[in-house]
């Protein structure tokens, strides 16, 4: 065949391939690409997306916008579906099933996202964006880097998973365990969260709430009224008010979604991208060596006097700035993070303003899990003691205080991270140990001047070894009163200085500069403790 005929050929060929059913240039698949992916990113459509901000709330897409560092958000599954296995959803149009998931900077740190889209089925969770979830759980663990969810979902979806297709179902919440400790995890409550979905905020480290929008439950409403009977509206049932302030499920209360989103930002920076990096350190402008003379003005001179212990951890921290953790939760005792000299470190601290600081079921719950979040991540601890002890009597014995308390005391207990105990007023009984008194393996504890250590109070010990005596005398409130000093002599921070029992007895100035001397000592501190495979934590 001559080298002409050869020429015809080939181009008679390339006419031909361009001709053939089904196929299209690349430009033009290329285009389509941008098409299909312009209608995902409109998720249920734009009727869906006004509703959405009817309500108050924003659609996923724009929370990740506000989430992540502009232009560094990739997305994987974009082209999700309903799966092919569920001939019912066969031609149901559901943009990305309903949920988009990937990668993305937040404030320059790598953080796996997944964002419900309620606009596509009220966000429920079909089969394929779950495997997408899957992937990104994943990847997350897999990278070491910290899991975001942004919670706007119905639940299961019921089409999918009512049958025997449950069966399978559940490898979420395993994997959650699997990774605790390991990343952090944050669930933003940003909507409805119903039915076994419920443990996704249950498992994870830091679950804000938006009000009036945020909720979870077990059962939603119309389950409950056919399982009970009861007429209850999801905000009733398992809105922000009732976890952040009465279970203690969730974390934070926020007003919408940007302050939601600009909560995760806050706590996310107090933290490591992983359990085996060191927390993120940064420049501070506060003076390490920072007296305040308003710290001599603080505690009243009785020690019935209630006050408010916030006053006190804004005078020592970084700018006087910290981030609450449950708040509104167990208010008789505050945890929250802040920063001295620039290292990020968790604060444990009795306040004698709500029930004069004194220790009960749900508080000992609260500092149990705070302890646990801070050691896991290796924050250090701050104890800042002013203690009455645990809350007496049948009922409290009733709820378990003593299983809830020794919850606190394991937790205390096994944290390895360097810990610094300040003695501000109080320290009384098995408040003393729990606050991490000096058994428990503080690197640095030290009182204020008139901090009184002791199993209980003057009055409690005159009260029980010297009532007889009392009664008996010819001028009860003369004897009364001579006990009451024998005792407060007794209880003198100076005895237990003397003792070696507590490192020093600082003026109250000195307390930031103390805590940061403490925290620089301790920074490379190391502690061996026995093998075993895991302790019994009472719960």
């Amino acid at each position: 065949m001559s080298e002409g005929e050869n020429r015809v050929e080939e181009e008679s060929a390339g006419d031909t391939a361009d001709k053939l059913p089904g196929t299209a240039p690349l430009t033009e698949l290329t285009e389509q690409l941008h098409e299909r992916r312009a209608k995902a990113r409109l998720g249920g459509g734009l009727e869906k997306i006004e509703a959405q901000h009817a309500r108050g709330k924003l659609t996923a897409r724009e929370r990740l916008d506000l989430l992540v560092d502009e232009g560094s958000f990739n997305e994987i599954g974009i082209q999700g579906r309903p799966h092919f296995s569920q001939p019912a959803l066969k031609d149901r149009d559901a943009p990305a099933d309903g949920v988009i998931t990937g990668w993305g900077d937040v404030d320059g740190r790598t953080c796996a996202i997944v964002a419900y889209d309620f606009t596509v089925m009220a966000g429920s969770m079909g089969q394929t964006g779950e495997i997408k979830v899957t992937r990104i759980r994943e990847m997350a663990l897999q990278k070491r880097m910290p899991l975001i969810w942004l919670l706007d979902s119905a639940g299961a979806r019921i089409q999918e998973a009512a049958g025997s297709l449950f069966a399978g179902s559940g490898h979420l919440f395993r994997e959650e365990v699997q990774m605790s400790g390991v990343i952090p995890m944050v669930a933003a409550m940003m909507g409805p969260c119903a039915a076994g979905t419920a443990y996704i905020p249950g498992l994870s480290d830091f679950v804000p709430m938006v009000v009036g929008q945020g909720a979870m439950a077990l059962a939603g409403p119309h389950l409950v009224k056919a399982v009970t009977g009861e007429e209850i509206d999801m905000e009733d049932l398992g809105g922000a008010r009732v976890h952040c302030r009465k279970s203690g499920v969730g974390d934070l209360e926020v007003k919408d979604d940007p302050e939601c989103i600009e909560a995760i930002k806050k706590y996310l920076s107090f933290f490591p991208s992983n359990c085996e990096q060191k927390p993120p350190e940064i420049e501070s402008g506060d003076p390490e060596d920072r007296g305040s003379d308003q710290l001599l003005e603080i505690i009243p001179e009785s020690p019935r006097t209630p006050y408010d212990m916030y006053a006190v951890i804004r005078e020592i921290v970084d700018d006087g700035d910290y981030f609450d953790i449950k708040p509104k939760f167990a208010k008789s005792l505050i945890t929250c993070f802040a920063r001295f000299g620039g290292q990020p470190v968790g604060i444990v601290a009795n306040q004698p303003k709500q029930l004069g600081g004194i220790l009960d079921v749900d508080s000992a719950d609260k500092a149990a899990r705070f302890i646990n979040l801070c050691d896991a991540f290796s924050i250090p601890l701050v104890f800042l003691q002013d203690v009455p002890g645990f809350m007496v009597g049948s009922k409290i014995e009733q709820e378990g205080v003593i299983r809830h308390g020794a919850k606190m005391l394991y937790a205390v207990s096994r944290a390895t991270v360097p810990k610094i105990t300040v003695l501000v007023r109080k320290a009384y009984g098995a408040g003393y140990y729990v606050m991490c008194g000096r058994a428990y393996e503080p690197d640095l504890i030290v009182a204020w001047p008139g901090a009184e250590i002791s199993v209980m109070g003057a009055e409690g010990a005159v009260n029980i070894i010297g009532r007889s005596a009392i009664e008996a005398a010819d001028d009860p409130e003369a004897t009364r009163e001579a006990m009451l000093n024998a005792v407060r002599q007794q209880i003198d921070p100076y005895i237990a200085a003397g003792n070696a029992m507590i490192d020093d007895i600082i003026d109250p100035r000195e307390t930031r500069p103390t805590i940061i001397n403490g925290l620089r000592m301790s920074k490379n501190k190391t502690v061996d403790r026995p093998w075993k495979k895991h302790g019994v934590m009472p719960v």
